[in-house]
């Protein structure tokens, strides 16, 4: 039976932050990473930000490739290249949580049935706001108007 699975090149994704649903398989079951995440694309190339449930993670390596986290507080954070998406993506996350660093095999299911365009800081023009404002006034101008005419 073939696999079935997708290449960010089939889904047409235009540059840009997108949330996707991604699910996590292995190690103990203990540990988990937020879902759903932040899908960045740059150029048909799909990069997730991961944040595990433990600040213990010191490193991962997805496809050979070692990846440090983001952050330096809280909870792990990595940013990691997505390869497939509706299939397993095989990665080790190394924990330091045990008395010793332990490097552990999960896999991550990245959910391309589930990818929606986040809300951009500029996706509301300040023109919108401006023409708004200017409708309200009008309103409000006509509304005062007529009540006063009425005296």
């Amino acid at each position: 039976m073939e696999e079935i699975y997708t290449e960010i090149a089939t889904l047409e994704l235009e540059d840009g932050e997108y949330s996707i649903t991604v699910e996590m398989e292995g190690g103990t079951g203990k540990a988990s990473v937020q879902s759903p995440t932040t899908l960045t694309v740059e150029d048909q190339q799909g990069t997730a930000t991961l944040e595990w449930s433990s600040s213990h993670y010191d490193y991962m390596l997805v496809n050979g490739e070692k990846y440090l986290p983001i952050n330096k507080e809280g909870n792990s954070t990595f940013q990691i290249p997505v390869y497939v998406y509706d299939q397993p993506m095989e990665v080790v996350a190394d924990t330091t949580a045990m008395s010793t660093p332990h490097e552990i095999d999960y896999t991550l299911t990245f959910h391309s049935d589930e990818i929606k365009p986040l809300a951009s800081s500029h996706s509301t023009s300040p023109v919108l706001y401006v023409g708004c404002g200017i409708v309200i006034a009008c309103v409000l101008l006509v509304f005062f108007l007529r009540k006063r005419s009425k005296k």
